[in-house]
C-alpha cells in the first residue's frame, strides 16, 4: 500500500535535516583541523559518521535512544580528559604554542633595522595613486618613487632624485590609515638600494635576520650564528644549547613525568602542597562533619525553643553563592582593615598576619571552608538521626548510661555507615576545591626556592591552575602531567568511596 503524501513528505524532511546536521559536522571538524586540533577534528568526523549511520538506517533504531547520551560523554568528559593526559606527554606551553612550520615561518619574519640608514618619508597623493617621498639624510632633496595603489599585497616602487621636497603631502593622520599598505612597499633606490617602512616616521634598510638554510637550519646574519631544528625540545638551538623563540609543540614522552621527579625546584614544593591537599581534605571533612553533627544533635533537643528558626539561620550558609560567602571572608580576614582584626585587636591587642604567614593562612581557608560545609552534614545529620531508634536510647538511659555515653555507644555507630560515601566524596570534593584557594588566598603566600609559582595555601588543582592559566609562562604540558598524576589520585578515592558503599548495603542488608 502505498505511504500518504505527509508522511513521504516528513521522511525526506528527516533525512534532509540529518545530512545538513552530519555536513555541519564535518565542516566543523574541516575548521578545528585547519587551525590546528586534528584530534578534536577526527572525534568529530567519528560523532558525524555515527550519527549518520545510525539515524539513517533502520537496524540501527535502538542505538538512536543512547547516541547522545554517548556523544555528549565523549566530547565533553571523555575527550576533554584524554586531550589534558596527551598534553601531558608534550612541552605544549607559551614558548610552544605553534607547530614546526608556523614557528619557522616566525623565525624568518624577523627583521633588522639599519638605524643608519633611517631616513624620514613623506606620502603625495597623485590622482588614485600614491607616490612615496624619502628625505636625503642632509635634508636637501630626496628621492621620489613611482606611482602605486598601495595594496595590502607586497609591491617595490622604483625612485628618482628630485631636488625638492615636495609641497603637497599627506597628514600624519592619512599616512597612520595606510600604515598597513606601507608595511608591504619595498622602495629601490637609484643606487640599488632597498628602503622599507621602518615605522610611521621613517623608511629604512631592512635584512632578514635569518636566512633559511638547506638542512633546514637558520643562520643569523648578523652574528652568524647557526641553529639547527631540535624536535625533541620544539625548539631551533645552537651548539651552545641556546634557543630561538617561539618554539613549536612536540611530543616529549615522559619528559614533563621526569621533570616533576629530579627537579627540586618543582619535586619539592609539589611534594608540600601534596601533603597540604590531604590535610586540607581531610580537616575540612572532619570539622564540617563534627560541627554539622554537633548542630544537628543539638536541634534535637526537645526542650529546645524556637529550633524552626535556628533550623533556618544554620542553613542560610548553603543557601548563599558560595563565592560570595569566600569574597565576603576575604574583607573580614584583611590584614589592615579587615573586621575580625580589628576586633581582635580592640580586645586582645593582635592583629593576625593572615595572609602572608602561612600557618594563618591554611587555618583562615579551614575557617571559611567549615563554615561554607558544616550546613550540608547538618542536612544530612538531621535526617540520619532520625533513624536511630529510641527506644535503644530509652533502654540505655534505664541503665544509667549517660548522654555522651548513649551518644557514642547507641547513636554514632548508626549514623556512620550511611556517612561513609558521603564523608568519601566531600573529601574528593575539597582535594580539588580551587575555587576556595583562588577566590581567597590565590595560593599565597608563596614557597621561596621554587622554579614555579607554588603557595603555602595551594592544593594541587590551584597549583595546577597557576602553571597552566596564571603567571608561570603558561607549561600547558606541565599541568597535564600534574593533572594525570590527581586524576589517578581521585580515581582511587572513587574507587574507595564505591566500596566503601556496597559494603555499606551488605551492613544495611
Amino acid at each position: 500500500m502505498r505511504k500518504p503524501l505527509p508522511s513521504v513528505a516528513s521522511f525526506w524532511l528527516m533525512k534532509a535535516l540529518l545530512a545538513l546536521f552530519v555536513l555541519g559536522l564535518l565542516y566543523s571538524a574541516w575548521i578545528v583541523y585547519l587551525v590546528g586540533q586534528p584530534l578534536f577534528g577526527m572525534l568529530l568526523v567519528i560523532v558525524a559518521v555515527v550519527c549518520g549511520v545510525v539515524f539513517s538506517h533502520k537496524r540501527f533504531y535502538t542505538y538512536r535512544f543512547v547516541v547522545p547520551g554517548m556523544v555528549t560523554m565523549a566530547l565533553f568528559v571523555i575527550f576533554p580528559i584524554v586531550y589534558t593526559i596527551y598534553l601531558g606527554f608534550t612541552n605544549y606551553g607559551s614558548f610552544n604554542l605553534l607547530h614546526y612550520e608556523r614557528s619557522q615561518q616566525v623565525i624568518l619574519s624577523s627583521n633588522i633595522v639599519d638605524s643608519a640608514s633611517a631616513r624620514p618619508f613623506s606620502v603625495i597623493k597623485d590622482g588614485e595613486n600614491y607616490r612615496i617621498f624619502i628625505s636625503r639624510l642632509d635634508g636637501k632633496g630626496g628621492y621620489k618613487s613611482t606611482v602605486s595603489k598601495l595594496t595590502s599585497s607586497p609591491s617595490i616602487l622604483l625612485s628618482q632624485d628630485v631636488l625638492s621636497a615636495p609641497e603637497q603631502t599627506l597628514s600624519r593622520r592619512d599616512v597612520i590609515k595606510l600604515r598597513k599598505a606601507l608595511a608591504q612597499v619595498t622602495v629601490i633606490l637609484p643606487s640599488g638600494d632597498e628602503m622599507r617602512s621602518a615605522g610611521l616616521r621613517e623608511f629604512a634598510g631592512i635584512q632578514p635576520e635569518y636566512v633559511l638554510q638547506e638542512d633546514q637550519s637558520v643562520v643569523n646574519q648578523l652574528t652568524k650564528e647557526q641553529f639547527w631544528p631540535d624536535h625533541e625540545t620544539g625548539f631551533y638551538t645552537d651548539s651552545d644549547g641556546n634557543r630561538l623563540t617561539p618554539g613549536w609543540r612536540t611530543n616529549i614522552g615522559w619528559g614533563n613525568f621526569e621533570r616533576i621527579i629530579t627537579s627540586a625546584g618543582i619535586r619539592g614544593p609539589m611534594w608540600s602542597i601534596f601533603l597540604w591537599t590531604i590535610g586540607f581534605a581531610v580537616a575540612s571533612v572532619a570539622f564540617c562533619f563534627a560541627i554539622g553533627l554537633a548542630l544537628a544533635v543539638a536541634l534535637q533537643w526537645p526542650h529546645l525553643r524556637a529550633r524552626s528558626f535556628y533550623r533556618v539561620m544554620l542553613i542560610l550558609p548553603y543557601a548563599v553563592p558560595a563565592f560570595i560567602s569566600i569574597l565576603v571572608f576575604k574583607g573580614l580576614f584583611n590584614q589592615n582593615f579587615g573586621e575580625i582584626n580589628l576586633l581582635l585587636k580592640g580586645l586582645f591587642g593582635v592583629q593576625p598576619d593572615w595572609n602572608t604567614d602561612a600557618n594563618l593562612a591554611r587555618t583562615m581557608l579551614l575557617i571559611v571552608n567549615t563554615w561554607l560545609g558544616y550546613p550540608y552534614m547538618m542536612l544530612l545529620a538531621m535526617g540520619f538521626l532520625q533513624a536511630v531508634p529510641e527506644d535503644q536510647k530509652k533502654a540505655a538511659y534505664i541503665e544509667g548510661a549517660g548522654p555522651l555515653r548513649v551518644f557514642f555507644t547507641i547513636t554514632l555507630p548508626q549514623i556512620i555507615p550511611p556517612f561513609v560515601p558521603l564523608l568519601l566524596a566531600s573529601f574528593a570534593f575539597n582535594f580539588n576545591n580551587i575555587v576556595l584557594i583562588l577566590l581567597l588566598t590565590r595560593g599565597l603566600p608563596d614557597i621561596p626556592g621554587t622554579i614555579i609559582p607554588a603557595g603555602e595555601t595551594d592544593i594541587l588543582g590551584s597549583f595546577t591552575y597557576r602553571i597552566a592559566f596564571m603567571d608561570s609562562g603558561a607549561q600547558f604540558g606541565l599541568a597535564g602531567a600534574i593533572t594525570l598524576i590527581i586524576f589517578i589520585l581521585v580515581s582511587i578515592i572513587a574507587y574507595a568511596s564505591f566500596v566503601a558503599m556496597r559494603k555499606t548495603e551488605g551492613v544495611a542488608s
